[in-house]
C-alpha cells in the first residue's frame, strides 16, 4: 500500500471513527515537451508521475463537504451546491470544483474526508490539477455519477480559471485525468484527442527541483497569454496553433518585437512536440533529447519564463554523461527541470548534478526518478469491495 494511502486511511479512521468508503488519488505530472502551447490549442507531451493527491472519504446524507487537509492541518466545510468565494487559500480549490460540477448539472452528495498530497507545491508539477481531479473523483464516487475523464479535466480547468483565477490551459488537468502507465501522452489541446507515446528504451525521466518557487496568479503567466492572443489576432487566427513558422516570419516586421518572440516560441514548440512524437515512436532518445534542449532554449530566450536556477540546473545536467536532453518544465519562473537520462547512468548523473547545483546556487535540489502512472482513479471502493 502506498504510504500516503495508508496515511489518509489512518487519519480518516481517527477523525471519523470508521473506515472510509472510498480512497481516490489523482497524480501530478511532468511535461516532457510542449510548454505554453496548451492555451494556444497546440500540442503537449506530459506524463502522470508517481506523486499524487489522495483522499479517503465517506458519503454524507446531506450536501455538506468536510475535508481535512493533512498538509495544511486545517479543514474546509461547505455546501457542495451553494459555495461562495472567500480569501484565496487551499479551500478554494475543492469549493471551485464543487461549483463547476453543480453548474454542469451533476447531482452532488456531501462527503467527509481526509486529504494529503506529495506533489511539491509551486514546483511546476501540477499540484493544483492533482488536487482538483482528486476532488472531482471524490464527488464522482460519493455522488454516483459516471467518470468521464476528459469532461472532468475540462471542469477542473474551469474551476482553476474562473474560481481560483489562474488562466491555465487544459494540459495539467487532462494528464492527471487520462495518464497511462509507462507512457507519456501526446494531447491535442484543440480536440483533446490523445496518443500514447512510449519513452525510448533504456531511458529514465529525472525531475530536478531547483527549490525555487513562484505563484502563478502573481506571475507573468497571464501576461504571456495576452501576448499570444495579441499575436493571433494580428495574424488573423483564433489561436497560434493555426500559424506556421513561415507565416510568422512574414509578419515579423508588423509585430511588436516581444510579441513576435512569444509567438515564435509557441509556433516552434508545437512543431517540436509533434516531432518528439515521431522520435518516441522510433525509440530515438538522441532526437528526443535534442528537441528537449531546443525547447528550453526557446523558453529561456523567446518566452522568457526561466530563472537563474532553472538555467543553471539545465546547463549542469546537459554536461553529464548519459543525459540526452534537459529542459524546464511547467509554467516556469521557478520550479523544476526534466531530464531524459540513460537508465544505467542515472546514479552517476544524480551524484554529479546535485552537489554542483548546490555549490553554484546555495540551494539543495530535490532530484527523483519517476515512472509514468495511470490517471485519477478510485483505489478503494468498499461499496463494491474492489478497486475501480
Amino acid at each position: 500500500m502506498n504510504p500516503l494511502q495508508q496515511k489518509v486511511i489512518q487519519e480518516f479512521s481517527t477523525r471519523f471513527h470508521a473506515e472510509p468508503e472510498f480512497v481516490v488519488r489523482a497524480p501530478g505530472r511532468v511535461n516532457l515537451i510542449g510548454e505554453h502551447t496548451d492555451y494556444n490549442e497546440g500540442f503537449v507531451m506530459p506524463m502522470a508521475i508517481d506523486r499524487a493527491t489522495w483522499i479517503a472519504l465517506r458519503t454524507r446524507p446531506d450536501r455538506t463537504v468536510i475535508l481535512h487537509s493533512l498538509d495544511h492541518q486545517e479543514s474546509a466545510t461547505f455546501d457542495a451546491t451553494a459555495v461562495s468565494k472567500a480569501a484565496m487559500s487551499w479551500r478554494e480549490y475543492p469549493k471551485g470544483v464543487a461549483h463547476v460540477l453543480h453548474q454542469a448539472g451533476y447531482p452532488l452528495r456531501g462527503w467527509e474526508g481526509v486529504t494529503v498530497c506529495d506533489v511539491p507545491m509551486g514546483a511546476g508539477l501540477s499540484s493544483s490539477a492533482s488536487f482538483e481531479l482528486a476532488v472531482a473523483r471524490a464527488f464522482s464516487a460519493a455522488s454516483g455519477f459516471s467518470w468521464d475523464a476528459p469532461r472532468m479535466a475540462l471542469l477542473g480547468q474551469k474551476a482553476e480559471n474562473e474560481w481560483v483565477g489562474v488562466k491555465c490551459g487544459i494540459m495539467d488537468q487532462m494528464i492527471s485525468a487520462v495518464g497511462e502507465t509507462d507512457r507519456a501522452v501526446l494531447i491535442d489541446c484543440r480536440d483533446l484527442s490523445c496518443r500514447s507515446a512510449p519513452l525510448p528504451p533504456g531511458t529514465s525521466v529525472v525531475i530536478l527541483d531547483t527549490m525555487t518557487r513562484r505563484g502563478l496568479v502573481d506571475s507573468a503567466y497571464n501576461e504571456r497569454r495576452r501576448q499570444c492572443s495579441e499575436a493571433a489576432r494580428h495574424l488573423g487566427v483564433t489561436m497560434l496553433r493555426d500559424v506556421n513558422e513561415a507565416r510568422l516570419v512574414q509578419a515579423k516586421s508588423e509585430l511588436d518585437a516581444v510579441v513576435y518572440r512569444r509567438a515564435r516560441h509557441v509556433v516552434t514548440e508545437n512543431q517540436r512536440t509533434v516531432d518528439a512524437t515521431g522520435a518516441m515512436a522510433r525509440g530515438d532518445a538522441t532526437a528526443l533529447g535534442r528537441l528537449m534542449n531546443e525547447s528550453h532554449n526557446s523558453l529561456r530566450d523567446d518566452f522568457e519564463v526561466t530563472n537563474r536556477e532553472l538555467n543553471l540546473i539545465v546547463d549542469l545536467a546537459r554536461r553529464q554523461s548519459g543525459c540526452f536532453g534537459t529542459r524546464m518544465t511547467g509554467a516556469g519562473f521557478g520550479g523544476c527541470a526534466v531530464a531524459l537520462v540513460a537508465t544505467e547512468q542515472v546514479p552517476v548523473f544524480v551524484q554529479h548534478v546535485a552537489p554542483a547545483y548546490t555549490a553554484a546556487s546555495g540551494k539543495t535540489p530535490s532530484i527523483y526518478i519517476t515512472p509514468a502512472v495511470a490517471g485519477a482513479s478510485v483505489v478503494i471502493n468498499r461499496k463494491t469491495s474492489s478497486p475501480s
